[in-house]
């Protein structure tokens, strides 16, 4: 048993929680989130109230009635230390961690690092990378089982833990977690940093925010009846002054209680109390209060100077006195925040001075965090030894992902270089390196502004002038980023840094009127890294490259330049994302659906294993793979992905996540859209791209439901926002003119055919676009059967074309060309061609579950009296592709033995037919949906003309197909 427990059993410590009285009303609110948890609808709440007035109580009470729910109580405090210790409440709450949690934690060593033994990162990483996987870290480790996860005192709260609650708040979605955070409302001045985080979280419907005020008289009274009060004319007084905090009335009821007055304030008060206390109890008060609101028991009392039985002694008196209680196995704790400030606030300059010098000491020898020793030297004067120590925090906290917090430690060593005269021995880095990791920091935690700054006022060199182009560049001052790179170039020595300096160059000028140089500068970039060794400049030079061959419509050259990118690491993690990404990305735009699935699984593998799912390229990963599943017609796959974007947003990016939602939610008519369509809505102004893909989508869902008018208007508004060369514009002109064609008004519809037709021309800065991939030129195509559509002709060789270009593979496209196809082909009187397009568009609509086109279907049918499609094609269920199916009236089988080319998909699901698998495990097999196999089979026996997979299989083993 740790030594101080048997303190307490002698000293009869009580350890009883005072009642709960007068505040059912909020524990009820808070209870719901914590309902609403249990049955799988994460929440978040915010306990706000003055000082002493309740809120550790309610965290107690909602701590029980979790726990006996099943759920798994993490309790974490911030500390009153000039936020420097980053994650400090995350670290407190995962100590308590056990079973599935345990696990979860061990699972994920980037949380590991935050609990005290945890292992050291080691190398130095980019810390705001380290941050998105910490934050993907937790979200996924909250996800082990039911979980109330509690922040107290957030008004004391570092930016990086402010940050993570945001994230937190936004992403739970469907995990059983409560999550609470309490604060001080009276700490919350005009301009301190936690009032903008609340702002931004009391707007999501995901968010209750409970306030406890005072207790009126009758609450009061009561209360301190609870407490063992019963002389009237005491606890009269006592209601009198304590203003409804419980706190304050407890305190004054003890003071009344021994016989000390009550004209003093709360701090008197509570400083009466402690003088109540003998010399050496005082001290080790004293002491405890300058460690903060906890303290280590061995730290207490080598700070104390006392011997151990004195130290027990003065310990015994402190407890029996409710002045410090238990925390943990082996510490203790101030029973309230305010009377650790009250003391604290209490000790003398010099007195304070000498103390927390004497704790730098002690922690030094201990081996304790470099940020609690920064804290300590820089409140005991030392100033060597503070620098060092803030640099050393510094960096530690760029390996733990707090950037915030690395920018505050390196900006105060900044602050005290000048005052030390062997500065940089003392920091181990020389000032300009330093502020240039201060910059890159500031950057990384978001704060790119202030970067610039501290860039802009460092001597002018290579690296800085490098990494100032880097961030401007992601700001979209194109001049000041190629001015700044520029220079870089011009400065550097041959060797990596020039290497990284060609890199960053091409990248500034990849998208200006000088595009023309972007060649030969990323050539000498690659070169010059592979000269060098340095990997990180070689991949982003070949990612460079490929993006311009691939703009050149030079596929082939760009795949390979890929290849060669995502071989091997370069050792970055954020480069290496960015190479898969642009990698699947060029496949998926060339119309290779296959490939561009096995890069995305391969890019979103090493997003979830380095727990970088959360970042910039991870979620890229994430939109990119929803829209394979959607054009490939895995739709199940498809709304599974959409269905973790979260519709209620509230950042730019978040909104461009979930507008990718938008296109397997409108064309599955879910009831979904329209909410997420209004939380959307507000972003359509801020970003062009979000206004794209929300209004483009908007449209179409009005269109479906018969609102063409609303569909123009959206159409129209998402078109003005784009560039004029922006290829987004073909897929939106066909949008309008569709409406156009419902209105029956002919006169917009050159326009926007000529809209449509500018991006397939105009390329970025003034160069010539080539050819656009399969899904431009199928869009483009389609805008046009469009225009003859709006101009009242139904063109059967206009919508033919367009259900051949998109016969790539996109599924979906493909059935809602052959709508209009037989709609044109029945006006022309060709009722069979008609029947056959309307039945493979009907087939493929039910296997989609794509319910708008399914109606506008069946209308179709029902005005035309078709028959029903066969729901059956010999032994295989229903679903006929719309990628193999014939754009031409054909019959229904091909002759034996006159097999129509398979596809590469086609090929492997054959030979697994072969083998005798059935559906479930042929997708298994080639990760794909069960009823996208299905589809698959039933192209395969249409086009070898067989009625069975075993006939398929015979017909494959005889004319070599496997």
């Amino acid at each position: 048993m740790p030594e101080q427990h048997g303190i307490l059993a002698d000293v009869g410590w009580r350890s009883g929680r005072s009642a709960l009285i007068g505040r059912s009303r909020e524990l009820d609110r808070l209870t719901e989130v914590l309902d609403a948890a249990a049955a799988g609808q994460a929440g978040v709440a915010l306990l706000g109230g003055d000082a002493g007035i309740g809120k550790t109580r309610m965290i107690a009470e909602l701590a029980e009635r979790a726990a006996s729910a099943g759920f798994a109580v993490l309790i974490g405090q911030c500390a009153e230390l000039g936020d420097v210790l980053p994650y400090l409440p995350l670290a407190d709450a995962l100590r308590s961690a056990r079973g599935e949690l345990r696990a979860a934690l061990d699972a994920r060593p980037v949380l590991g690092r935050l609990l005290p033994g945890g292992t050291d990162p080691g190398m130095e990483s980019t810390s705001g990378l380290t941050q998105q996987q910490l934050f993907g870290s937790v979200l996924g480790f909250l996800s082990a089982q039911p979980v109330l996860l509690v922040l107290e005192d957030l008004h004391w709260a570092d930016q990086s833990t402010r940050d993570l609650l945001v994230f937190l708040s936004r992403m739970l979605q469907t995990e059983r977690v409560c999550l609470v955070g309490t604060y001080r409302t009276d700490d919350l001045h005009r301009r301190h940093p936690l009032r903008r985080v609340l702002a931004e979280l009391n707007r999501l419907p995901s968010v209750t925010s409970v306030e406890l005020g005072p207790l009126d008289r009758h609450e009061m009274t009561d209360y301190l009846a609870a407490l063992g009060g019963t002389d009237p004319r005491v606890m009269g007084e006592v209601v009198d002054r304590a203003e409804g905090n419980p706190f304050y009335a407890e305190e004054l009821l003890e003071a009344a209680s021994d016989g000390s007055s009550m004209t003093e304030g709360l701090a008197g008060l509570l400083l009466s109390r402690t003088e109540l206390l003998s010399d050496p109890a005082q001290q080790v008060l004293r002491g405890a209060a300058v460690a903060g609101r906890r303290a280590d028991h061995d730290l207490l009392q080598r700070a104390s100077g006392l011997e151990d039985l004195a130290f027990e002694e003065a310990m015994r008196e402190i407890v029996s006195r409710g002045l410090l209680q238990p925390d943990g196995d082996y510490g203790y704790a101030f029973r309230h925040a305010l009377l650790q400030e009250a003391v604290y606030n209490d000790l003398l300059p010099g007195e304070r001075t000498r103390m927390h010098g004497e704790f730098a000491r002690l922690l030094t020898a201990r081996g304790g965090s470099a940020a609690e020793l920064a804290h300590h030297y820089l409140a005991g004067h030392d100033l060597p030894e503070a620098l060092a120590a803030s640099v050393e925090a510094g960096r530690r906290a760029e390996r733990l992902g707090a950037p915030a917090e690395a920018h505050r430690h390196f900006d105060r060593a900044l602050g005290l270089w000048d005052r030390v005269p062997d500065a940089e021995d003392r920091a181990g880095i020389d000032h300009v390196s330093l502020a240039v990791r201060s910059a890159t920091a500031a950057a990384d935690s978001g704060d790119n502004h202030r970067a610039i700054s501290q860039l802009r006022r460092l001597p002018p060199s290579a690296e800085i002038n490098e990494r100032l182009s880097y961030i401007l560049t992601d700001l979209d001052d194109e001049q000041g980023a190629i001015a700044a790179a520029h220079a870089a170039v011009e400065a550097a020595p041959d060797g990596p840094v020039l290497a990284r300096a060609l890199a960053t160059y091409a990248r500034s000028l990849q998208w200006s009127e000088r595009h023309d140089e972007v060649e030969a500068m990323a050539g000498r970039a690659l070169e010059t890294a592979r000269a060098s060794g340095a990997a990180d400049a070689e991949t982003s030079a070949l990612i460079t490259l490929a993006a311009l061959a691939a703009l050149a419509d030079d596929i082939p050259r760009a795949k390979e330049l890929l290849a060669c990118a995502t071989a091997e690491s370069s050792g970055n993690l954020a480069v290496d994302l960015r190479a898969i990404f642009t990698q699947a990305r060029v496949q998926y735009e060339n119309g290779d659906l296959a490939e561009a699935a096995v890069s995305a699984d391969r890019g979103l593998r090493l997003a979830y294993d380095s727990g970088l799912k959360w970042s910039t390229f991870g979620t890229d990963l994430r939109f990119l793979r929803l829209l394979v599943h959607y054009v490939a017609g895995e739709w199940e796959a498809a709304e599974k992905v959409a269905s973790g974007f979260a519709v209620r947003v509230g950042t730019p990016a978040e909104a461009l996540l979930s507008s990718f939602a938008l296109f397997v939610e409108v064309a599955r008519g879910l009831p979904v859209v329209e909410e997420r369509l209004s939380w959307l809505e507000p972003f359509c102004q801020r970003d062009p791209l979000v206004n794209a893909m929300t209004r483009g989508l908007a449209a179409e869902h009005a269109l479906w439901h018969g609102e063409a008018e609303v569909a123009l208007e959206h159409a129209r508004a998402a078109i003005e926002g784009l560039p004029v060369n922006d290829p987004a514009a073909i897929r939106l002109s066909s949008t309008a003119l569709w409406a156009l064609a419902e209105l029956g008004r002919p006169g917009e519809a050159d326009a926007f055919l000529e809209r449509a037709r500018t991006p397939a021309a105009i390329g970025p800065g003034s160069v010539r676009r080539g050819p656009l991939g399969p899904e431009g030129l199928a869009w483009l195509a389609r805008a046009e059967a469009e225009w003859h559509r709006a101009r009242g002709r139904l063109d059967v060789a206009a919508w033919r074309a367009v259900v051949e270009a998109f016969d790539f593979g996109f599924v979906y496209e493909v059935a809602r060309s052959r709508h209009r196809l037989a709609e044109a082909l029945l006006a022309a009187g060709d009722r069979a061609g008609a029947q056959q397009e309307w039945g493979l568009a009907v087939e493929a609509a039910a296997s989609l579950r794509a319910e708008p086109l399914g109606a506008a279907l069946a209308e179709l049918g029902r005005r035309a009296r078709f028959s029903a499609p066969p729901s059956t094609v010999g032994e295989e269920p229903v679903p006929v592709s719309a990628r193999s199916a014939p754009a031409r009236p054909v019959p229904a089988r091909s002759a034996p033995g006159r097999a129509a080319p398979l596809t590469a998909r086609e090929r492997e699901v054959l030979a697994l037919v072969a083998e005798g698998l059935p559906n479930r495990e042929i997708g298994e097999r080639l990760f794909i949906a069960q009823k996208t196999v299905s589809v698959h089979v039933s192209n395969i026996l249409s086009k070898l003309g067989v009625a069975s997979r075993t006939q398929a299989a015979a017909v494959a083993h005889r004319d070599d197909l496997l």
